[in-house]
This record gives structure tokens, sequence and C-alpha cells, in this order.
């Protein structure tokens, strides 16, 4: 009897996982019929536990290439705003083959450890395109911190701004305008402009593009990148960069 269930059990649950459409209708079951059928899968999984690590296995990486698959469609659909909205400052090469494109924000640990492997790949390679978006969400000095690096790039220029992102990312003090003049000036700046600017429309713009971007793509955290045509959610180290990068080349 225990074999006969288990063989049910066995062929009911592989049925079921394989093919969706010609599982059991269990509502053509009489009641005494889907109490023997779930008995015998009861008794088929309690003998054969690996099963279900097996099914778990399947369905998680079934959700993963879906949700790999609707990042694509993420990246085609919003593809301009991502990669030519004529505001994000850009870097690396500007004629690269590969476009990697980060979602940033200043207060954020793993954003500062993955700049550091951000700036070896660029190094490495030599044919990357960079874009960074200004993405603050951790409060009040993220918020800061954008603005200032925006309103830098605003008024002085894509130059000034890579130094200033370069040193914000490096900095590990509290974000104040005191501070923020300070650094100014240890670039060579004046941050009398630069900080009347943070809160005007023009920098407010770019910001809040970027946080509608955001939203559009489902993202929510830092950092977060879209690497050619794929989108890679949260921090990951150079060798996973560069196997991405190589996978988008073909």
């Amino acid at each position: 009897m225990t074999l006969t269930r288990s063989l049910l059990g066995a062929l009911a649950l592989s049925s079921a996982l394989a093919a969706p459409a010609m599982a059991f209708d269990l509502s053509a079951m009489s009641e005494a019929e889907k109490t023997a059928f779930g008995d015998a899968v009861r008794d088929y999984l309690m003998q054969n536990p690996e099963v279900l690590v097996e099914a778990i296995n399947v369905l998680e990486e079934r959700q993963q290439a879906a949700a790999a698959d609707n990042d694509k469609v993420l990246v085609q659909t919003n593809a301009k705003e991502l990669f030519e909205d004529g505001h994000s400052w850009v870097g690396g090469n500007p004629e690269g083959d590969v476009t990697i494109v980060e979602f940033m924000d200043y207060r954020c640990s793993y954003c500062k450890k993955a700049y550091q492997e951000v700036a070896q790949l660029l190094e490495q390679d030599g044919n990357i395109r960079f874009i960074v978006k200004e993405f603050p969400i951790l409060g009040q000095e993220s918020d800061l911190s954008s603005r200032f690096a925006v309103a830098v790039q605003q008024i002085a220029g894509d130059a000034a701004y890579e130094e200033i992102h370069d040193a914000l990312m490096a900095f590990r003090g509290a974000i104040t305008l005191e501070s923020l003049s300070r650094l100014a000036a240890e670039q060579g700046l004046d941050a009398d402009p630069i900080l009347k600017r943070m809160n005007e429309e023009e920098v407010t713009a770019v910001l809040r593009a970027n946080h509608q971007l955001a939203a559009r793509m489902g993202i929510s955290g830092t950092p977060a990148f879209v690497i050619g045509g794929e989108m890679l959610r949260g921090y990951a180290p150079l060798e996973a960069m560069q196997e991405i990068v190589a996978g988008q080349r073909g």
C-alpha cells in the first residue's frame, strides 16, 4: 500500500511541477479521492524530502530568470533616460562599446566600496562608458551631497564635478553646508554660487528626474547598476562586473 501511494504521489508531484497545464483537477475529485491523493503526496514527500529542495531550487531559478527578463525590458523601455538624459555626468570612455549606469548615494557604504571596484574596472578595461545617476535616499546628508555635486556640475562643468564626486566618495565626516564650503575651497571652487544653486529648481529637477527613473526601474536601494542591457541590483565585486561586461560584448 505504501509503495503504491508513494508512486502515486511521485507521479502526481512530478506532473504538477513539470507541466502545470497537465496538473490534476482536484475539483473533479470526490472528497475520498482528494483525501487519498493528499495522503499519497504527503507520504511520498515524507519519504523523499529532497524533492522539496529540488522543487524550491527550480522555482527560484524560474523566478530569477523571469526577474532578469523583466529587468531587460525595463532597460529597453527607459533607455533614453538611462543613457542619454542630457544632465548626468559621463565618464570612462565616452565612446565605449558598453555603458554602465550607476544609481548611487554618497552616504551609502556599499556605494563607497563599489566606487573602488568601478574605478578599477574603468582603468583596466578602457572601453566602458560610465554614467552616474545622483540618487540620494539616505537622509539629509545624502540630499545635501547630491545637490552640491549637481550644482558643481552645472556651474563649474564636468571636470569639476568629477573631482567633487571623487572627493565626496572619499569623505568620511558629517556633510554640512560648512564642510561642503571647505570642500569647494579645497578644489579651487567658489562656494557661494554653488551653495546658492543647490536649492534652485535646476538642481531639484535633476534629482527629481533621477528618482522618477529609479521608480520606473523598480530601484529602491543603492548601489544599483545598469550594465549594457542588464541590471545589477546591489554591490558586486570586480570579477562579477567584468563577467557581465564580457557577456554584453558577446
